[in-house]
């Protein structure tokens, strides 16, 4: 099948649930859209079981297999919906609560990567599988960050205090590059590759502040561009190229690509309105990546339902899922708790903070992506059911619930 066809396929789904969930109205948009998908790849493995003979499971799952995943969502994806977000980011927001979002998004991932690891080997342990220690780490790494995506798609379908927000955006933004550098250095260390703490350090050290220093410079040129002309369509050109270009540029230099088109996004959305774009730019411009982040986001959500279909895991693993659940929200609540007990000495923090980003601490296609970038080895499939099971918790039944919550403990 063509990339052509698999792109028609999954525009034609998505244009299709999207409608039926929008003249429904009963959810949010996208986690609409993601339970309407899980429901028609339930339809298909259970007509599969039941009769066999009319369908052919196979050629679905091939067609699915075709998507790479992973490849899609870290190397395509991420880079245009982790600008569309920055774009729109508060940067006072941000500088107010600096202290509060670099310590949630270093100290408390690996905090959390450490709880999630070490309790997610002691439950393999109680249902008799055979994961090691190290094996365990990769899943808290891969798990610990929450997910860009749906935490700024959720953050749209609810009204928090602005300070709060500051936070929870901040957050989200960054502690997706930790965790993917905590990832790689765990996944090099449980393969067989020794790793020293030095080397750990300086790993951090290069693709954070590399990624940052690069984002910015990227960023600053593609301001100066812009600033020199006032033609829409060649700004909007631009922009597309400042993404592409700086996403690539950091993976060729092992830097981190995330942190680097954030830290553009955040520059063009904050100095661009005040002398680079005239009014008519700014209207297309964030109108176009407004759209390019709800349609992406549709896909994105789209094909995490489509994964279950591929993603079959034998019923022991349906344990382990339900034990990795509780374990992903007890990290959490040490990651925010922790941070924020030692800055609220310092700076006061809004009424209920720790409850409401421990809630929204979704995870989504960055997390299933990981688990699905793992060698064929044995400890992947217990990893991969557990991932898709904290992920499917965290985007429905917290993605669902949070705004009652907030409501609840803000009224």
């Amino acid at each position: 099948m063509s990339l052509f066809d698999l792109m028609a396929i999954l525009l034609a789904l998505t244009a299709v649930f999207s409608w039926i969930n929008h003249r429904l109205g009963w959810l949010p948009h996208t986690i609409g859209l993601l339970v309407m998908t899980l429901g028609a790849s339930f339809l298909l493995i259970g007509v599969e079981v039941a009769f066999p003979e009319v369908l052919n499971f196979d050629d679905i799952s091939d067609v699915v297999r075709q998507l790479h995943f992973q490849d899609t969502v870290l190397n395509g994806m991420l880079a245009f919906l982790l600008f569309a977000g920055a774009l729109h980011v508060d940067p006072s927001g941000l500088r107010g609560h600096a202290w509060s979002i670099g310590t949630m998004a270093t100290v408390g991932v690996i905090l959390s990567t450490l709880i999630v690891g070490v309790g997610f080997w002691g439950a393999t342990r109680l249902v008799g599988m055979d994961v090691s220690l190290a094996w365990a780490l990769v899943f808290g790494a891969l798990i610990s960050p929450t997910d860009p995506v749906a935490v700024l798609a959720t953050l749209k379908e609810v009204k928090i205090p602005r300070d709060l927000e500051s936070i929870m955006t901040g957050e989200t933004l960054f502690n997706d590059g930790v965790g993917v550098v905590l990832f790689s250095v765990l996944l090099t260390a449980a393969v067989g590759g020794g790793i020293e703490p030095l080397e750990v350090a300086e790993m951090f050290v290069v693709e954070a502040i590399g990624g940052a220093i690069l984002g910015g410079i990227t960023g600053y040129i593609a301001y100066r561009a812009m600033r020199a002309i006032d033609d829409y369509p060649i700004e909007v050109m631009i922009s597309l190229a400042l993404v592409t270009g700086t996403y690539a540029v950091a993976s060729h230099l092992g830097l981190s690509g995330p942190i680097a088109v954030v830290i553009a996004g955040i520059l063009i959305g904050t100095r661009g309105p005040h002398d680079a774009l005239s009014d008519q730019t700014q209207q297309y411009l964030f109108g176009f990546w407004t759209l390019v982040d709800q349609i992406l986001n549709s896909l994105l959500f789209l094909m995490i339902g489509l994964e279950v279909l591929i993603l079959r895991y034998a019923p022991e693993y349906a344990l382990l899922g339900a034990m990795a659940i509780p374990l992903a929200l007890l990290a959490r609540v040490c990651a925010i708790g922790l941070p924020v007990a030692i800055i609220q000495r310092f700076q006061s923090f809004a009424r209920g903070t720790v409850p409401v980003l421990t809630w929204a601490g979704l995870r989504g296609g960055i997390s299933v992506a990981l688990a699905m970038s793992i060698p064929e080895v044995s400890e992947k499939s217990p990893i991969l059911a557990a991932t898709y099971a904290v992920v499917l918790f965290t985007l429905i039944v917290q993605g669902l619930t949070l705004r009652r919550l907030i409501l609840w403990i803000l009224r």
